[in-house]
């Protein structure tokens, strides 16, 4: 597995007059390149960001558009792979950062996290080119060709994660009072026993 930064700084060398959207996989893209062809999007929707960059993509046909996004997205928006192999965008280049696990969340494991083949999925949809890297040389050899070639390109990346958020049930509660408490609170406002 790749460090997401280290991955980032290898595709930096390579990414020439790219427009590049840093979906939730790509959200460390921000402390790397701050050009005016950066869209960081933040956090939409989960699975929105494929449907973006490919709207982004037919927009701009002249542009190369490069998405970073994240596994956990693809999976809540399998129907965008198949959308975009049939659109056949020739500047697009879709990128998913897998780390296994959904970590804006806490952490939790991805479903399938351990099986799933994401680059055989874009194949399968219709990408004409899809690769796997868990090797940052490997990825780093073969990039500079990926990126010559013409898109729809998808390129599935085992990152380590990077968990962002305490999980969900070991936060500490924003409520103050229990469900018990506001109901007694509210038949006491109210006079009822």
């Amino acid at each position: 597995m790749m460090h997401t930064a280290e991955l980032l700084q290898v595709f930096a060398a390579h990414r020439g007059d790219a427009i590049v959207i840093s979906g939730r996989g790509g959200k460390q893209w921000l402390q790397i390149s701050d050009t005016a062809l950066d869209l960081p999007l933040g956090d939409p929707a989960m699975g929105g960001h494929s449907g973006f960059g490919l709207g982004l993509a037919l927009a701009q046909p002249d542009k190369r558009v490069v998405l970073f996004d994240s596994e956990g997205d693809i999976l809540m928006s399998l129907g965008q792979l198949a959308t975009i192999a049939e659109q056949a965008p020739a500047n697009f280049y879709h990128f998913i950062l897998d780390n296994e696990v959904y970590a804006t969340t806490g952490g939790q494991p991805v479903p399938g996290a351990k099986t799933v083949d994401y680059a055989a999925m874009a194949k399968a949809c219709g990408y004409p080119r899809a690769f796997s890297f868990s090797d940052l040389a490997d990825f780093k050899r073969e990039l500079p060709a990926i990126l010559g070639a013409p898109g729809p390109v998808f390129v599935a990346l085992k990152v380590l994660p990077e968990v962002e958020n305490t999980p969900i049930g070991q936060r500490v509660r924003w409520r103050k009072r229990s469900s018990d408490k506001v109901v007694s609170d509210a038949r006491a406002a109210l006079g009822v026993g």
